[in-house]
């Protein structure tokens, strides 16, 4: 296939299926995957995703709002998808395109048990992260009101773990899972059956497998990023240099003539900046691209679609590759650098870069 795109995201869909491979082989045979796909799927792009997940045996996809979901299912997936903020006025699309709900207080049980319509919903319960989800205390309530919307098909109850990445807060996720297990238990005996529980994220698995539920919600590890050596990223993302410039010591580079040159110098311009995705505190030699296997950092402020790097230690010319960041210069690294997370580096990728998928 001819890439006509300067700037690609290249996803490789066998890293994918390996992580998917390694992380189920963490959990019981019965435990159902719910795979991640907000965001784009984490900016990878998810029609594709979708579709090679629900082919490997993934049991149905989480995504963000309707728009996402109707995306998906009109795209031919068939698995279930759940919605996780179905909002109030998104009734008609839900139900035409078939989608799971998530119900996380008593306006959407009932705006959604109101429609007199057949709709998969699952509960989600606040245990500690303050976020969405019903207060343990309100069980009774929520029990009384859910049997009176027979139409409405329970088909799970959960709940979102905040710190398992980190181990100063183990204490905090373990009364978490606590606080799950308690819900968990009074919820069933006042609704009078069970259905599955999940709360296990990547994270989730490989450190608190002790709480694994009848299904599990796999995110960022299937993408390839987690404190884990087994699982590969799959991603790279890829430009060129599209000029090669000769500047003298004294010369100022880019805007606000941040950098100044300490010396003769050979400077790159890759034609890749902030409206792309790449944060602007890598400006001024915090960020490196990958140059022909050599490190080259970035100088001067970062543009809204180009930024600068110095060349100095390799021969580069125009059309040469550059890798913005991939299995060396990784997502992890350089969401440490930034004092950020992996998830937002993916997912302020622009969709104007192009998605290339290979094995």
């Amino acid at each position: 296939m001819e890439i006509i795109h300067e700037t690609i995201l290249e996803i490789n869909i066998n890293r994918l299926k390996s992580n998917f491979s390694y992380l189920k082989g963490k959990l019981k045979a019965k435990t159902k995957i719910i795979a991640v796909m907000k965001a784009y799927a984490y900016g990878h792009g998810d029609i594709i995703l979708a579709k090679k997940l629900e082919e490997i045996g993934v049991h149905a996809l989480w995504v963000a709002d309707f728009e996402e979901g109707s995306r998906l299912r009109e795209s031919g997936i068939q698995i279930p998808i759940i919605i996780a903020n179905p909002g109030t006025k998104s009734t008609r699309k839900i139900i035409d395109n078939k989608l799971d709900v998530v119900i996380y207080n008593f306006k959407l049980l009932q705006l959604y048990g109101e429609l007199n319509k057949e709709i998969c919903i699952h509960i989600k319960f606040n245990t500690g992260m303050n976020r969405y989800g019903f207060n343990p205390e309100e069980i009774k309530l929520l029990t009384k009101t859910l049997l009176r919307y027979p139409k409405l098909k329970l088909q799970s109850i959960c709940s979102h773990l905040a710190a398992t990445d980190n181990p100063k807060k183990d204490e905090f996720t373990n009364k978490q899972c606590l606080v799950f297990d308690t819900i968990c238990t009074t919820f069933f005996q006042e609704l009078g059956y069970e259905v599955d529980r999940h709360i296990l994220n990547t994270n989730g698995v490989l450190r608190f497998s002790k709480n694994e539920c009848e299904m599990v919600r796999l995110g960022i590890g299937l993408y390839g990023v987690a404190n884990d050596n087994h699982l590969e990223q799959i991603s790279t993302l890829k430009s060129i240099v599209s000029q090669v410039r000769k500047i003298r010591q004294g010369d100022q580079i880019g805007y606000d003539a941040t950098f100044v040159a300490s010396t003769d110098m050979q400077i790159g311009i890759i034609p890749f900046g902030y409206a792309d995705g790449l944060n602007r505190k890598l400006s001024i030699k915090n960020g490196v691209v990958i140059i022909n296997n050599t490190h080259c950092p970035i100088i001067g402020k970062i543009s809204m679609d180009s930024c600068i790097v110095d060349l100095s230690n390799t021969a580069a010319k125009a059309g040469d590759e550059v890798i913005i960041f991939g299995k060396e210069n990784t997502v992890l690294a350089i969401a440490k650098k930034l004092d950020t997370i992996p998830y937002e580096i993916f997912s302020t990728l622009n969709r104007r870069i192009k998605r290339v998928y290979a094995c």
